[in-house]
């Protein structure tokens, strides 16, 4: 058992070091050290994402252009293809022994244009400017969900390189530890099973950094997705523990309030519905007859050479009024109503549940609670000094380290969640309401 849990040791640490090396050659010569203001930038500037959804907004703007266009001209032709007599494409005049003159050939033309009534084409207009407006808030929620995600890779990281600077200190802490107690066992001073105990807490430690280290990786990866970085930069975020403990300085009305100006959600849908009752008015305005006005050219058909007519088109709405269309866009613009309903409930529930969380972990980092850290990092350092002068048994010793690791690994996810809280505030509200 006990060759067993060495050689599982010395598996985990051949693993950590390799892992660390990887690590460390990559950070000599490809860290990109960022704070989260540059990241923010870096994202801002090239997130192919982003990209992406700007050129939807570009196209619905060409559609826009598209719907001011009126329809085009209809220019038709018509002549005589073939005569027994005369042939193909015969086309002047015969005398006969009287002197009459018989034109031959036909030549005829037509000149239409579609004139859209009921101001169809102002409504199609304003479709597509809701469009173009839609798209914006599309970028918009895109972009706020690409940032709650860039926020928090970033701040996971900063949590995780804390876990890695606490593990790191435990595994040499231990390790200096297991090299004294190993001549201490070798001399016969300690029992075998206290030697073990370190042993075993030190395959745990590394056991542990390996996974924190492949955590890195995964949030790493993320990141470097979202700032389109490539290659096997290393991203080192900068980010200090010391975040303000406060409140927004507005109060929850005002947040409220401003969720429904900037929340990405309620703005599509506050769109969305619009549309839907753009849509309506232009399928009751379908249902009147647009109307076709011509001018047509006729060489000899007609009773005079050389005619000149004007001709009117407009259908008779006997049969088809578009009522199948306007009761469908109808019941959507209902749809849509009870959409809009929903997302204003939802939204001022989230809010408050959003606040609430801050309120939460707010209290948890309030000053009291920061200088209990203080003071009981303070006690381990002592206690570090009373183990180091044989004052205290190991025993007291590793329930204390246990204590200490526990104590500051909740402390960094305590300042983790924090700042998720923060985020998630401003991430429901649309625009930031607390730094």
């Amino acid at each position: 058992m006990v060759h067993k849990a060495i050689a599982t040791s010395k598996f985990l640490l051949i693993g950590l070091l390799l892992q660390m090396f990887a690590t460390s050659a990559g950070a000599q010569t490809d860290t990109l050290h960022l704070t989260f203001k540059e990241a923010e930038k870096l994202f801002l500037q090239k997130n192919l994402a982003l990209v992406a959804a700007h050129y939807n907004i570009e196209s619905n703007k060409a559609l826009v252009e598209q719907a001011r266009k009126w329809d085009n001209p209809t220019l038709s032709t018509g002549q005589n293809l073939y005569n027994k007599d005369e042939g193909y494409f015969k086309h002047g005049e015969v005398k006969d022994s009287l002197g009459n003159v018989t034109p031959i050939g036909e030549f005829s033309a037509d000149l239409e244009q579609l004139i859209k009534t009921a101001g169809k084409r102002r409504k199609q207009i304003d479709i597509a400017k809701t469009n173009v407006t839609i798209a914006e808030w599309q970028f918009k929620a895109t972009m706020r969900a690409l940032r709650a995600t860039m926020f928090s890779d970033f701040y996971t990281i900063a949590q995780l390189k804390g876990n890695a600077i606490l593990y790191n200190e435990n595994l040499n802490r231990l390790s200096k530890l297991l090299s004294a107690m190993e001549m201490q066992l070798q001399a016969g001073n300690i029992a075998r099973k206290e030697y073990l105990r370190v042993k075993a807490l030190i395959v745990s430690i590394q056991q542990q950094i390996v996974d924190n280290n492949k955590d890195i990786d995964d949030a790493q990866a993320e990141l470097k997705t979202l700032l389109s970085i490539k290659g096997k930069t290393y991203i080192d975020v900068v980010a200090p523990e010391n975040e303000k403990a406060e409140l927004p300085t507005i109060s929850l009305a005002q947040i409220l309030d401003s969720a429904k100006q900037h929340n990405t959600d309620y703005g599509l849908e506050t769109y969305q519905l619009q549309l839907q009752r753009q849509t309506l008015r232009l399928q009751k305005a379908l249902a009147i007859p647009d109307l076709t006005v011509g001018i047509n050219f006729d060489q000899h058909a007609t009773y005079t050479p050389n005619y000149y007519g004007l001709n009117i088109g407009l259908p008779i709405p006997l049969w088809d009024r578009n009522q199948g269309n306007i009761r469908s866009a109808r019941n959507l613009v209902k749809a849509e109503e009870a959409n809009m309903q929903q997302i204003d409930t939802k939204l001022e529930n989230d809010v408050f549940n959003a606040y609430s969380r801050l309120l939460n972990q707010l209290k948890l980092n309030s000053g009291s609670n920061k200088q209990f850290y203080v003071d009981y990092y303070q006690i381990y350092n002592n206690i570090v000094d009373a183990f180091n002068k044989r004052q205290i048994s190991l025993l007291e010793f590793l329930d204390y380290f246990g204590d200490y690791s526990d104590t500051r690994e909740k402390e960094l996810q305590q300042i983790l969640n924090f700042r998720l809280a923060k985020e998630n505030l401003n991430d429901i509200v649309g625009v930031d309401v607390i730094d």
